[in-house]
């Protein structure tokens, strides 16, 4: 009996990829295209600022040039996350969204001799979510991949902090995430970090004090402690203490501001600590109903200087209703004529966002670009922000991610 080519194509990925290096997987997609009835099969990774997407090339596979996201068929498929066909002579064109989980990786371009019909359509989307998933399976073993991503020189402040950070974007049944952090290749003391662990998911912002290595290294310690206590089982309040005694232990003259949530997706109930950060917008039904209170306590390693036991503040959350936590440096973005971009336009974007059903990764994206444009491309401060739904009625496919 004759194996299918769809599945041939399947056996043929999954084998190769566990020896292969990432800069192999080029290679690899085009021996699927063939596999597949396909010309060629060519993989688009997304450049760290997400403007761009990157040809990710390896030995024998032919040049192509990299493709904008606001301009080009493919971004649209990066946006959407919907597949968009281009019919033509003597070749026909499928772009495909690369994702991982609900993380955007970037896009593929399948090149065919004739329009697929729609079983050969779906072995296509096959293939390209589990290329995802090879692609980021491979990606620690090698530097391709980082590579590929990089327009620009990444400082070693920068690299420290990617290198702790979790995907920008997860998602369950019950609740989702997107995150977003600027300026990528410069960042110092902004970061973020979540958590699903039953049904409670944990999530934490954080912004050091200063700019650069010294930075990027107190943000390091307070994520690495932040993580040592939530899978040592501890609340929120000494969790808080914990990163409170190492940062002022380690960094006397120094502080973190951060953001210590836990959302119980079973009963929509948050509950949160503000260490000397923002208050967070709860929005619902596309509106602002609430700005949370800040601080609750004091920044963490001065937190000998407040009262010993952090206040948490509760809020009972309704199904659909959004969070959007953010650092400083995102309502303080300054345009040249001193304007700031400021909590009014912030709640502004956000609710047009919301208005236009755009996936959150998309609204996170839309959001850098336009604290980029009012302060003209050059951030003066590190801009960190996480958008969180709850969504308990939630149905597979029925809503963006």
């Amino acid at each position: 009996m004759s194996v299918p080519i769809s599945m041939e194509a399947v056996r043929r990925l999954v084998g190769a990829s566990h020896h292969a290096r990432p800069e192999d997987l080029p290679a690899m997609a085009r021996e699927l295209a063939t596999l597949l009835g396909a010309d060629n099969l060519i993989i688009y990774l997304v450049d760290y600022e997400q403007t761009t997407l990157m040809p990710h090339l390896g030995p024998g596979v032919p040049h192509r040039d990299p493709l904008l996201i606001d301009t080009t068929l493919a971004g649209r498929v990066f946006v959407t996350g919907q597949e968009l066909q281009v019919p033509g002579s003597p070749t026909h064109r499928l772009w495909l969204p690369l994702i991982d989980g609900t993380e955007r990786l970037g896009v593929l371009e399948l090149i065919a001799a004739s329009d697929p019909d729609d079983e050969r359509r779906r072995d296509y989307q096959t293939v390209a979510s589990l290329l995802a998933e090879v692609l980021v399976a491979r990606r620690p073993y090698g530097d391709a991949f980082e590579r590929t991503r990089r327009r620009l020189p990444m400082q070693v402040a920068a690299e420290i902090i990617w290198n702790h950070l979790p995907p920008l974007t997860f998602a369950t049944a019950e609740v989702a995430v997107s995150a977003i952090l600027e300026p990528c290749y410069d960042v110092g003391g902004d970061a973020f970090d979540y958590a699903a662990n039953g049904d409670i998911l944990h999530l934490a912002l954080f912004d050091a004090v200063g700019h650069g290595i010294a930075a990027s290294a107190l943000t390091s310690l307070a994520i690495n402690v932040y993580r040592n206590g939530r899978r040592c089982g501890l609340d929120l309040s000494d969790t808080y203490r914990s990163i409170d005694k190492w940062v002022h232990a380690l960094h006397p003259d120094s502080f973190v501001t951060a953001v210590l949530a836990e959302l119980d997706t079973a009963t929509g109930e948050y509950r949160k600590i503000s260490a000397g950060h923002p208050g967070e917008l709860l929005l619902r039904g596309g509106q602002l109903v609430k700005q949370f209170a800040a601080p609750t306590a004091m920044p963490l390693g001065l937190g000998h200087l407040g009262e010993p036991i952090p206040t948490i503040e509760v809020e009972v959350l309704q199904p659909g209703d959004r969070l959007l936590i953010y650092t400083d440096g995102i309502v303080e973005a300054r345009a040249i004529t001193g304007d700031f971009f400021g909590v009014d336009r912030l709640i502004d974007f956000i609710t047009r966002a919301l208005a236009d059903r755009l996936p959150a990764p998309e609204t996170m994206r839309r959001l850098v670009r336009a604290i980029l444009a009012h302060q003209h491309e050059q951030l003066q401060d590190d801009a960190t922000a996480a958008l969180v739904e709850w969504r308990p009625q939630f149905t597979y496919g029925a809503l963006p991610v």
